[in-house]
């Protein structure tokens, strides 16, 4: 007696193969979500140095402050009250009367406070006086800057304090209140002044500074490293892996803009007394963190480019019919990388980030363009090597339109065939429904051939005969 067959299983994976493979294909995920969480460094860290330690940056954005209206009514209300701590009005005006109405000088020094406020602020609309107000930032930043990065030929670290001088400012609105001209040098040197860095805390800030301008540096390589890591250990599935990538771009950028509008909620509930002070300091928070919205914004641009890249290279049936039709322009290098110059070109015009102003940035965005255009090439010359032909719009229009119309034939042949058998099995299921019918005796054999004759019909080529 013969020994019964037994089902002949396919071999499985050895444990170690299966498990070789599960880490090659969340290693490269894992090192995409560390560097996404080092990018997130990254993003405040260049942000930071940008802000505090370029000195056209903080002048920009000093500037834009005093475009707003909540900070100049602020800070004309600081100018005034400056103004009143360290000049006697009251005897400035007097020495302009006749002896016979000085007397009035001080009625006439307390009605002035009353509209001072409101000359102030109008004062600082000046585009004059907006230019005291950016020289005397770029001054005091680039002694900042001499001083934190160890001074200068003219800077001495070992003693004096940073501080922001708003002295001719306060002599500009003193002589549009009617005050006399020379105002300036009947004021103390305190006067008027915002302090930045005390002469004590200069050891500490520079050496902040330094460990802090290291850390930008190892955050944005290490960044980079990783994605670029992550994609080379990849393999097969570098497409999902670079998908992985431009997703982290738009997370990074996502939960960047949530930090800082939660972090502009507490700050101007932590440092505002009364809810009149809220307008100027959440002003001075939105202006004073404008390039860190701009970044943001931007790394999420940069991601949703990534994805579409990364689609752009995927099976979908559109990005196929895209890669064959461009496939014979971008066989020729010189109209690939020709097309790639005019993006470019137009890409620097716009100027939709902060890297296309800068210089290294941008030859780092040239040079990704530059190797994904290389990458997708490749892919499609390897994927279409039949496809070849000259440039000519017309030409490109035409090959796509007939990659179209062969996908639309295919699709149209599909439900074609599968109505077609629809229609067979349907007639199947009928003639035995007849069948067991006859045989059951509720139709006679007539019956049956009339309606095997209904449901066949002449029309399929199927001739019906009687029997004699």
């Amino acid at each position: 007696m013969a020994e019964p067959e037994t089902a002949q299983l396919p071999p499985s994976q050895p444990p170690a193969a299966e498990s070789a493979g599960t880490s090659r294909r969340w290693l490269p995920l894992t090192l995409v979500v560390v560097a996404s969480l080092v990018g997130l460094l990254a993003v405040f860290s260049v942000w930071a140095k940008r802000q505090l330690l370029e000195t056209d940056s903080w002048v920009d954005t000093s500037v834009e402050l005093l475009d707003r209206a909540e900070i100049r009514e602020a800070l004309a209300g600081y100018l005034v009250d400056e103004l009143y701590a360290n000049v006697d009005v009251e005897a400035e005006i007097a020495s302009l009367l006749p002896k016979e109405v000085a007397p009035l000088a001080g009625p006439a020094a307390g009605g002035l406070r009353q509209v001072a406020d409101q000359a102030a602020n109008k004062a600082l609309e000046d585009a004059r006086v907006q230019a005291l107000w950016a020289d005397a930032n770029r001054g005091a930043h680039e002694v900042f800057v001499q001083i934190v990065e160890g001074g200068g030929p003219n800077v001495s670290t070992e003693s004096g304090d940073v501080t922001l001088d708003l002295s001719a400012i306060l002599s500009d609105i003193g002589s549009g209140l009617g005050l006399p001209g020379d105002l300036a040098s009947k004021l103390p040197p305190e006067a008027a002044n915002l302090e930045i860095i005390r002469s004590d805390e200069l050891g500490a800030v520079q050496d902040g500074v330094d460990l802090f301008q290291t850390l930008v540096v190892v955050f944005v390589v290490l960044t980079f490293a990783l994605y670029g890591l992550a994609i080379f250990l990849a393999g097969e599935r570098r497409r999902e892996t670079l998908r992985a990538v431009g997703y982290g771009f738009v997370v990074i950028g996502l939960i960047v803009i949530i930090a800082r509008n939660a972090a502009g909620d507490a700050l101007v509930t932590s440092l505002t007394e009364s809810t009149a002070d809220e307008p100027a300091v959440s002003a001075t928070w939105d202006v004073s963190t404008s390039l860190l919205s701009t970044a943001a914004s931007a790394t999420i641009l940069y991601g949703v480019a990534i994805i579409f890249g990364a689609w752009l290279a995927g099976p979908t049936s559109i990005a196929t019919r895209f890669r064959g039709g461009v496939a014979p322009y971008l066989r020729q290098p010189r109209l690939a990388y020709g097309g790639l110059a005019v993006l470019l070109v137009l890409l620097f015009w716009w100027s939709p980030t902060p890297a296309t102003e800068r210089f290294v940035p941008s030859l780092i965005l040239i040079g990704f363009l530059v190797l994904g255009t290389e990458m997708l090439r490749r892919r499609t010359i390897a994927e279409f090597p039949d496809r070849v032909g000259t440039f000519s719009a017309a030409g490109m229009a035409q090959t796509m339109a007939s990659q179209t119309r062969e996908s639309i034939a295919r699709r149209t042949s599909t439900r074609t065939d599968r109505k077609e058998s629809e229609v067979a099995i349907s007639r199947i299921d009928a003639l035995e429904r007849i069948g067991r019918l006859r045989e059951s005796g509720v139709l006679s054999d007539a019956e049956f051939e009339a309606e095997k004759a209904r449901l066949v019909g002449p029309a399929d080529g199927v001739t019906i005969t009687e029997e004699a």
